[in-house]
């Protein structure tokens, strides 16, 4: 079989279909070039709909680098060519199939596939860190990828081979031809331009503007945010038109005349909603104001608009508006989708098995709170691709290959879980490889605990060599595991090339450590940093988080000099890993531009020199925190900086001690005379700052806020009243008095007992 009858093979059964089909092209990375010419010209494709994904300049079709494959998402191709000979990554990968319409070929060039375990270096280059090199990384993603394209079906083989004298191919074997022989032939199927408007208020056009019944389904459900109170959840894997319809939804609402806020962890994710809402409203003719990119807006003729907003400026504008909309939801943290249920109606839209990310942990972790929020609850899953028709065997490879479909062992099998009835252990990258359920049950448990699990981190799963994975299994299952990478350990010219601000991979915590704190020595003591911890849904809050921490405490401890973590700050995270021996040595002056949480790193010292090295940073931490809460740090959560200082431990010496008898005068003239905060506000900071690193009971919730609030951060006490919900700001001036007294009470001692007999 030649080439060119492989091809057109190949493209006919993917037309007869509506299927796509991937074919690989082994060999040189010249002659696959040369071959992916001749595939072209064979499978009849107009060359406007190619696109060619490769480091190389020059060609004739569209071309894009690796690194802005992203580029293709939410696009439609004939054929896709992606050159895996340099920059490949198993995102790029996953990114590229994506965009190939039914009835079209992705063709992967690649070495000879039995060299090709050795070969792929940027896959080496990207989990390679110091102070390993290149050749302690493994090569088991590499013969998964290759044992997938040589046994899934719809993946034809051609080696390519090249002269030495000549710049064409000299010959092209067909290995396997990917051919399903389907019984079932699935034609493209028209566009569904159903009229029927399912008994919504929406306008015909957007159901006539439906690719499939399924997409006018969803349509029709997200029609429920034309009244208060409700909220729409939908779900759907890459390619099924959700943010069209989320799109055509909103552009329905604002023909209404409703105020629709957007929101998404960036622009890009929502773009696809601004143009099929501009597209629809422009038929309407209802089209006031265009959106821009400098402020996405739309705005029509009946007084409606459309906006986009990020995370953090959508959840203060919640209560505003009519309708938010939530496009990748699963990819904001779970505080800030919970402050989107302030608005009257909700959607959160999100992919379930995304090319760059995951959905399917949404339900786990917001699923309660949307239940017990004040709306009534609508759920709707896409099922029916938009560009080929289901089953498609490049989807299900691509599945396959990238575990973008793992699962957590079903509920019934951990449910009875109890830290008495697990057991720990060590999981090598050999056992990992080597047992397919094995892997699915550890990276669907990563998946789904993480909002943010890319197809790189499976290729680090099994590969880099500075990760550790432990877990606690119950009956044979996985029920709790962590990924631990390796830090620090440095030599002496890396470290102070690090000081001096060069970025060194794989080393997160002695990065942040030395060239943002300027401690050169930080990345000399060896640690472990958890990258991912992860505990079954089934079995949440039953300690078993906690249980698999204290065994790699146990087991990692002889040998290493520190554990650390770093994570987006929230109260309950802060508290669990103080309660698991953590200390705070940093929180992030900034935070981040898509969640709008300020990163925490923590501490756990293993040996004295991790000892040293904490102690340093946690007392560092204690004494710029103030000026830091007064400055860049006077928006932070009071309760972040509450659990912040709470877990950098108590000082060596009790900062109550530093405090005169003329200070508590003072504090006892605003508890119990004619005193006032503001002649004293240093005496204030100092009793602050001792009560919250080691809080002792005596102040409620609303106290130790007043104080972050007021004390620390200095906002004024007309804002604090109002944020803190004090009838008044006299009343929350009043309650410094009372924090007063409380101090008084309890460390006073005989100088406040003096003042308070004075007074009374």
């Amino acid at each position: 079989m030649t080439l060119a009858e492989l091809v057109g093979d190949l493209r006919a059964e993917a037309r007869r279909t509506n299927e796509r089909r991937l074919l690989v092209l082994a060999g040189p990375r010249e002659a696959g070039i040369d071959a992916a010419y001749s595939v072209i010209e064979s499978a009849e494709v107009d060359p406007d709909a190619v696109s060619f994904v490769t480091t190389r300049e020059g060609f004739r079709f569209h071309r894009l680098p690796p690194a802005g494959a992203g580029d293709l998402l939410g696009t439609t191709r004939e054929m896709v060519i992606l050159d895996c000979h340099e920059e490949f990554s198993a995102n790029t990968l996953g990114q590229v199939a994506g965009a190939v319409d039914g009835g079209g070929l992705l063709v992967l060039l690649t070495p000879p596939l039995a060299e090709l375990p050795d070969q792929l270096d940027a896959l080496v280059d990207r989990v390679a860190v110091p102070p390993f090199d290149r050749s302690a990384v493994g090569n088991r993603f590499r013969h998964r990828l290759v044992e997938t394209l040589t046994t899934h079906p719809g993946v034809a083989i051609a080696t390519v081979e090249t002269a030495a004298d000549t710049d064409g191919p000299l010959s092209v074997s067909v290995d396997r031809d990917g051919l399903t022989q389907p019984t079932v032939e699935q034609p493209p199927k028209p566009n569904q331009r159903s009229t029927d408007r399912h008994g919504t208020p929406f306008p015909t056009a957007a159901f006539a503007a439906c690719l499939t019944d399924d997409q006018a389904r969803a349509v029709a459900h997200l029609s429920a945010l034309s009244e208060p109170d409700q909220a729409v959840v939908l779900e759907a894997n890459r390619g099924r038109g959700k943010s069209s319809a989320a799109g055509l939804a909103a552009g329905s609402l604002a023909a209404a005349g409703r105020d629709v806020l957007v929101t998404a962890p960036a622009f890009e994710n929502a773009a696809p909603i601004f143009t099929r809402a501009e597209r629809l409203l422009d038929g309407l003719d209802l089209l006031s104001t265009a959106a821009n990119t400098d402020l996405p807006q739309l705005t029509t003729t009946t007084g409606g608009r459309i906006r986009f907003r990020t995370p953090p400026e959508a959840a203060a504008l919640a209560e505003a508006v009519d309708v938010v909309i939530t496009d990748e939801a699963a990819a904001i943290p779970v505080e800030r989708l919970e402050s989107l249920l302030a608005a009257p109606a909700v959607a959160f839209c999100t992919t379930v098995h995304g090319y760059e990310g995951t959905g399917r942990g949404f339900a786990v972790r917001f699923r309660d709170r949307l239940a017990e929020s004040r709306h009534t609850v609508d759920d709707v899953e896409l099922q029916e691709p938009i560009r080929y028709a289901r089953g498609d065997p490049v989807e299900s490879w691509l599945f396959r290959t990238l575990l973008l479909d793992a699962q957590p062992p079903v509920d019934q099998l951990v449910a009875e879980a109890t830290p008495q009835s697990v057991t720990y252990r060590k999981l090598t990258q050999d056992e990992l490889a080597d047992d397919e359920q094995l892997l699915r049950s550890v990276f669907g448990l990563l998946v789904v605990a993480h909002y943010r699990t890319e197809p790189t981190d499976l290729v680090r799963l099994l590969d880099a060599p500075n990760l550790e994975v432990r877990a606690l299994e119950y009956d044979g299952h996985v029920v709790s595991v962590a990924v631990l990478a390796r830090e620090g350990g440095l030599d002496a010219d890396l470290r102070a090339a690090m000081y001096e601000g060069q970025r060194v991979r794989g080393n997160m915590l002695p990065d942040v450590l030395t060239s943002q704190l300027r401690d050169e020595a930080a990345a000399e003591p060896v640690g472990y940093r958890v990258m991912r911890i992860a505990t079954h849904h089934a079995v949440r809050s039953s300690g078993l988080g906690s249980q698999l921490l204290d065994r790699c405490y146990a087991e990692f401890g002889d040998r290493v000099d520190w554990l650390g973590v770093g994570f987006g700050a929230t109260p309950q995270l802060l508290d669990f890993w103080r309660a698991n021996g953590y200390r705070t040595v940093h929180l992030s002056i900034t935070s981040n531009d898509r969640s709008g949480e300020h990163s925490a790193l923590m501490l756990r010292p293993c040996s004295a020199a991790g000892r040293e090295l904490t102690d340093r940073h946690v007392g560092w931490f204690r004494d710029r925190t103030p000026a830091m809460l007064s400055d860049v740090l006077s928006d932070l959560d009071p309760d972040i900086v509450r659990g912040g200082l709470a877990a950098a431990g108590p000082p060596e010496a009790d900062r109550l001690g530093e405090l005169d008898d003329r200070d508590w005068r003072v504090i006892a003239g605003v508890g119990y005379g004619p005193g006032t905060y503001e002649a004293a506000p240093h005496v204030f900071r100092t009793v602050a700052m001792a009560y919250l690193i080691n809080p002792t009971g005596e102040l409620s919730d609303r106290q130790a806020r007043l104080l972050v609030r007021k004390v620390l951060q200095g906002e004024p006490w007309e804002s604090v009243a109002s944020e803190l919900d004090f009838p008044s700001t006299s009343q929350c001036m009043r309650e410094m008095g009372a924090i007063a007294r409380a101090f008084c009470k309890a460390f006073g001692g005989d100088v406040a007992a003096a003042e308070r007999e004075r007074y009374s």
